[in-house]
């Protein structure tokens, strides 16, 4: 059980950082790495809960929940940090 909480923890802190990542620009890469690890942490725990019978914390719940806004919200970012330098870059070429 001790290492459910503490991939519970993992998965929480993770969905943070990522939804942090969102604001750091090309740094969403690392927030959509950080967004799937933790879903993957979640998505073992909710697993092996169905499995061994107990029902996963409200901290598996929240990281869950944290990392798939995170993980949409930081593809959204990076799509618009490429669109954006994609923009400027052909802005620079018709100066």
């Amino acid at each position: 059980m001790e290492q459910y909480n503490n991939k519970a923890i993992a998965s929480m802190v993770l969905g943070i950082v990522s939804l942090v990542c969102i604001f750091l620009g090309y740094f969403t890469i690392i927030g959509i790495v950080c967004a799937i690890i933790g879903l993957i942490f979640a998505i073992q725990i909710r697993k092996a809960g169905e499995l061994e019978g107990f029902k996963p914390n409200g901290m598996t719940t929240a990281g869950l929940v944290l990392n798939i806004i995170g993980l949409g919200l930081c593809a959204l970012a990076f799509i618009a940090c490429v669109a954006c330098v994609g923009i400027i870059g052909t802005a620079g070429l018709y100066s």
